[in-house]
């Protein structure tokens, strides 16, 4: 994305896809380049975390849970 005030921002306190002009940025994931893939964001968010929490590289516990 080459304009850094457009794309679109998934809003954590409203749980709904904002413009540039929506709510703070410690509130927002993004930007990104679709209104879809922000409203995706916590479904990454979570695929994300669940690929960490099994990666070797990032995990030092035996069990390979994370915890």
């Amino acid at each position: 994305m080459s304009d850094p005030e457009g794309g679109y921002w998934f809003c954590l306190k409203h749980h709904t896809v904002e413009g540039p002009e929506g709510c703070p940025a410690k509130d927002r994931l993004g930007p990104y380049a679709s209104a879809a893939e922000a409203e995706r964001a916590l479904d990454k968010v979570e695929e994300r975390n669940e690929a960490w929490e099994h990666d070797p590289a990032w995990n030092d516990n035996e069990d390979g849970t994370g915890s």
